[in-house]
């Protein structure tokens, strides 16, 4: 990319991969833009645990943003009109491989008996924050199911990440010391 800006969405419109023109207010743009809102809160997450592997892995934080990438590729392009390679998409194995990071990570922690308040420690507070920004995006990938069609693993993996970044910020504030708020 030579620059930045194209001037192309001036006028409030934006283009698909593929090339067809949308409003900005279009579904699929809240959909595909609350993923990269989601990405950019697990890459805070990252920032904050760079040094503590033993909390996560940079590896499996950075596999989790690019299947995020994947995930907003995917919405932002009609494939009725544009084939994505098979590698865009949401594999069930990927979904394996999210399951058995939250089993992994739920190994080391106290069994939960009650609801525990959002917050702890700053990275546990953002992985908290981004689990509310993966919510939010399930729920408007749900809304846009209905007018288009999506592969259904895409909801599932997201699904599946939310309850990941819950364990994530716990993780987070267990190997702080940091004890959870009960509700």
């Amino acid at each position: 990319m030579s620059k930045i800006y194209t001037c192309t969405g001036d006028k409030g419109t934006t283009s698909l991969v593929g090339g067809q023109r949308v409003s900005k207010d279009n579904p699929r743009l809240e959909a595909y833009g609350t993923i990269d809102e989601l990405n950019s809160f697990i890459g805070v997450v990252a920032s904050k645990i760079a040094d503590k592997t033993e909390i996560e892995t940079p590896e499996n934080i950075r596999w989790i943003q690019g299947m995020l990438f994947n995930i907003g590729g995917l919405l932002a392009t009609d494939t009725t009109t544009t084939k994505l390679p098979e590698s865009c998409y949401v594999q069930k194995d990927d979904i394996s491989k999210l399951e058995k990071m939250i089993d992994l990570a739920q190994e080391s922690l106290p069994v939960q008996r009650t609801f525990i308040l959002p917050g702890g420690t700053e990275a546990a507070s953002f992985s908290h924050v981004a689990r509310t920004v993966c919510r939010r995006a399930e729920r408007l990938i749900v809304t846009l199911q209905s007018s288009i069609e999506l592969p259904e693993e895409i909801i599932v993996f997201i699904n599946r990440l939310s309850d990941y970044l819950f364990v994530l910020a716990r993780r987070i504030n267990y190997f702080s010391g940091t004890e959870e708020i009960s509700w």
